[in-house]
């Protein structure tokens, strides 16, 4: 039964990441926002559901390791493997201009989380300080991000259809995910993996799986700006959001283990990211090659200390 759930799942990602790429262009063009706005709020904030769905589920009964262990173990899987394996496929062209604003918010998120975890709670007022910070950025991103005007004459779906292929796209995107995750979840547990381990693995992964075909998706139709938008606005809601939500929903104990190495690893990939953004304005497939191997590296140290 758990391995049909997770072949269910991922034919749910693969289905809903289509529509919902298709979707989120056609109304970046029909409101003249860029792809780069859209990936950030729209598809990112949207393919980041299951993460939500997965830790406040986590914190309500009472495993702090898998809510706590999802939100950083997603990031650093958006960076290391989805954003890698992206860039494996097509070369992600970023414009710096655009990336100063939310490279910043992003690293100043990054840091928050940071010190948040390493007072081993995360408590209400944690998650208001979070979720005012991401109705800020989410304000400003929308009011800064017009692009240049479209062509009138341009062939593009009805907003109506187009709003159709999003909300279809993040519901097959939801079920398929909570699919794989309680599946994989069923699988991990069977095997005796620790709370944690499997919030940083399994859950992490599988909640990151839209992500993860969205942003391979985008990449392979040339919509590098999408999938880059993506990456950010996933971690950004992530953090502020998801983080935010659940600690007010139910205040998180943070695993010593998490505080110990993962963030740490969240750290360093965030700081990757930016470096490599703001020098060169891309990631290659040279850097996106070094960051699944990364990734590799990382949950092979996870496998070995578990």
């Amino acid at each position: 039964m758990s391995i049909l759930l997770i072949a269910l799942g991922f034919a749910g990602l693969l289905i809903g990441g289509e529509f919902l790429v298709r979707g989120a262009v056609a109304i970046a063009e029909r409101l003249r926002l860029s792809p780069v706005v859209i990936g950030i709020t729209l598809v990112g904030f949207g393919t980041s559901m299951p993460e939500l769905l997965a830790s406040v589920q986590a914190a309500l009964v009472g495993a702090p390791g898998i809510a706590v262990g999802n939100v950083v173990g997603s990031n650093i899987a958006n960076i290391l493997l989805i954003l890698g394996a992206a860039a494996a496929i097509r070369p992600v062209i970023v414009a710096r201009g655009e990336f100063r604003r939310d490279g910043t918010v992003l690293a100043l998120a990054t840091l928050l989380c940071l010190a948040a975890v390493l007072t081993g709670t995360l408590g209400r007022g944690a998650g208001l300080v979070f979720l005012a910070g991401l109705a800020v950025y989410i304000v400003h991103t929308i009011r800064t991000g017009a692009a240049d005007p479209a062509d009138p004459l341009a062939a593009r779906p009805s907003m109506a259809t187009a709003l159709l292929c999003v909300v279809g796209g993040l519901v097959a995107l939801l079920v398929g995910a909570r699919s794989l995750v309680s599946g994989a979840v069923t699988v991990a547990a069977d095997l005796g993996v620790s709370e944690a381990v499997i919030g940083l693995t399994v859950v992490a992964i599988g909640t990151s799986m839209p992500e993860l075909i969205t942003s391979v998706l985008a990449a392979r139709r040339g919509q590098s700006a999408l999938a880059f938008g993506n990456i950010v606005g996933s971690n950004l809601f992530n953090i502020l959001g998801i983080l935010g939500v659940t600690a007010l929903v139910h205040p998180l104990e943070v695993p010593s283990v998490i505080a110990g190495f993962d963030i740490w690893v969240m750290l360093g990939a965030t700081a990757v990211l930016m470096v490599a953004v703001l020098t060169v304005g891309r990631i290659g497939r040279p850097l996106g090659a070094a960051l699944l191997l990364g990734y590799a590296a990382y949950l092979g140290w996870l496998v070995l200390s578990a």
